[in-house]
């Protein structure tokens, strides 16, 4: 039986990685960009990618050739037309997303599912402009998309069963790990994983350790792969800041998100980290490596902070059913290579240890940023575990 045809817009690193994704598990593939330069960019890449994986052994080369074959490159959106399915990778921009979907409406099927790559806007709202809005969804992948395992699938309030069930299918087809979100900001991870970076800077800030001891303490003591600093680094500081205010604005300025002037100050001044050759640290030839202070009570207090803050978010993000708690596990773990699923993990360490260490932040800071969920203070109350 011969698979659906995919489409896919936008022709970036998300875009083409989603193309690769589905072409190698069999579909034929619409990729579309209206610029030029960028759909050749595209094409060369992911040439390139296949031919590495087939120098690697991972690959025959008759199975790269033909999946290459199956990604068409256009320039126009009407060659969506016998796609069962178009998902959107474009600028993160409500306007021009509106713009995109009500183009998309007039020249697919009734029966094709519109579906956005985004990880900051609303489903609800790109699909409000449309007249048969039950067939858009959110689907999420993490970059680079053919190498991150978890997708998240977000339906909005509009969005039928048949549309969640039909996506859902898809993308575990392709051997995803997929989690159902609800249509909030941040979705799970974006979400969850805020106090990972935001309580390091709050820690920073105050004095108590600098970059690279908070990232020894989280690497080494914590188990995770890569300390705060490293990997908002690697994120690139202007992307992780935008995420972040985005985040905080769409919270209507819950305090628990609150951007930090130190990431602004670092987007400010050029040091977007890896890309720009600065960041948090040094990346240049000669730069000189920075030792961290392996006082290990000093790094257990650093650990315990941000994972408290942590496993906070996510009890929260469960009280508030955000999604199942297999879900934000799972989402943590295969999303972003946590060391274990927050949840789980917070049971471990025994959630009224938990509940004392943040009751304590919220006694010392009187901020709300550290308010404990009400379900932690429940299930610590009724002794009850997840």
């Amino acid at each position: 039986m011969e698979k659906e045809t995919i489409g896919v817009l936008g022709s970036g690193t998300m875009g083409r990685g989603i193309a690769q994704v589905a072409a190698q598990n069999g579909h034929n593939v619409v990729l579309v960009d209206i610029n030029e330069e960028a759909l050749k960019t595209a094409s060369n890449s992911l040439r390139k990618i296949m031919e590495r994986l087939v120098e690697k052994g991972k690959w025959e080369q008759d199975f790269a050739d033909k999946t290459f074959g199956r990604i068409k490159f256009s320039q126009s959106v009407n060659d969506f037309k016998d796609c069962s399915i178009v998902i959107e990778a474009i600028v993160e921009n409500l306007d021009v997303k509106h713009k995109v979907f009500r183009d998309l409406e007039s020249i697919v099927s009734n029966h094709c599912i519109l579906a956005s790559n985004t990880s900051s806007l609303s489903i609800a709202s790109i699909g409000a402009v449309l007249q048969n809005p039950d067939r858009v969804i959110g689907i999420h992948f993490f970059n680079p998309a053919p190498l991150m395992p978890l997708v998240e699938i977000v339906p909005a309030v509009q969005t039928i069963d048949d549309t969640v069930n039909r996506a859902k299918k898809l993308i575990d087809g392709w051997n995803k790990v997929t989690v159902l979100a609800k249509d909030t900001p941040g979705f799970i991870v974006n979400r969850v994983a805020r106090p990972f970076y935001g309580e390091a800077l709050r820690i920073y800030e105050e004095g108590i350790a600098d970059f690279a001891t908070i990232d020894w303490a989280m690497t080494e003591l914590g188990g995770f792969r890569m300390g705060p600093f490293t990997l908002m680094d690697y994120i690139g500081n202007d992307v992780n800041y935008a995420v972040t205010e985005s985040v905080f604005k769409s919270f209507y300025y819950d305090p628990r998100y609150k951007p930090s002037f130190t990431q602004k100050r670092h987007s400010e001044a050029g040091y977007l980290g890896r890309k720009s050759g600065r960041g948090y640290f040094d990346y240049s030839e000669n730069a000189v490596k920075i030792e961290p202070n392996k006082d290990s009570a000093l790094g257990e207090q650093i650990k315990n902070r941000i994972l408290v803050m942590l496993f906070n978010e996510a009890i929260d993000a469960l009280f508030l059913n955000i999604a199942s708690k297999e879900d934000i596990d799972l989402a943590m773990t295969k999303g972003v290579n946590y060391p274990k699923g927050l949840l789980q993990w917070s049971e471990e360490i025994g959630l009224e240890k938990v509940l004392n260490q943040l009751e304590g932040l919220f006694h010392e800071y009187g901020e709300d940023r550290y308010r404990p969920s009400p379900l932690l203070r429940r299930m610590v109350r009724d002794k009850k575990s997840f």
